[in-house]
């Protein structure tokens, strides 16, 4: 028998990561849905296996890549974040902005650290980096203030491009729309499950020649 495919998907109570999962799971796959939270997880019809874990924090990382650490892993999305303060360069907060970069940059770099070897035991081996058109600095620029999550989704690029110039997996940074969530707000344009759709789309058509690429959901490169 083949094995099913593994994904294992950070931030995946909620929001896109949770629309993540329940797509993946109905397409036949093995979800690793992870969750900061210590609530009920909501329910995902499919294999799906509830874990905890926190991207901010390196040990919660670690001590969930030493509990995984006979898995292969075939996908691994990177899709918590923080949204951080939405202010202008009034109201930005050293403790606020840190916190930011360690969940949005520094938590992606820590799970593939962990979780390298495990996906080295997979068939996929793709990294994909939910990232924002915000972090681009030749397209991002188009409204004021959010300089903690603008920076850090621009840090990510970079770290999605080091990435995959050092090691062979396939890294991608993916732009997953403006989405209606709550993270999104309440002028948010594409929906949930469109954009969902998108990126597994993108992840599946992903080639070593596209490592290191930062693309929309709908297909299109996005620009440094």
């Amino acid at each position: 028998m083949m094995r099913k495919e593994t994904v294992l998907i950070t931030g995946a109570n909620r929001g896109l990561g949770l629309e993540l999962a329940r797509q993946y799971a109905a397409a036949g796959c093995r979800v690793l849905a992870c969750s900061r939270g210590p609530g009920e997880p909501p329910p995902v019809a499919g294999d799906v296996t509830w874990l905890a874990l926190d991207t901010g924090n390196e040990d919660s990382i670690a001590t969930l890549a030493r509990d995984l650490q006979t898995e292969a892993v075939d996908i691994l999305i990177n899709n918590a974040a923080r949204r951080g303060d939405t202010g202008g360069l009034d109201t930005l907060s050293t403790e606020d902005f840190l916190a930011t970069i360690r969940v949005n940059t520094l938590g992606p770099l820590l799970m593939v650290k962990a979780f390298r070897a495990h996906l080295e035991r997979g068939q996929r081996r793709i990294v994909a980096n939910i990232s924002s058109r915000a972090g681009s600095v030749a397209e991002g620029l188009d409204a004021d203030g959010d300089y903690a999550y603008r920076c850090s989704k621009a840090a990510l690029n970079i770290a999605t491009a080091k990435l995959a110039f050092d090691f062979g997996l396939i890294f991608l940074a993916l732009h997953p729309g403006w989405v209606k969530t709550d993270m999104g707000g309440p002028e948010a344009e594409v929906p949930l499950a469109q954009s969902a759709q998108g990126l597994r789309s993108r992840i599946h058509a992903a080639r070593p020649r596209d490592s290191g690429c930062f693309f929309s959901f709908e297909g299109t490169r996005i620009s440094w």
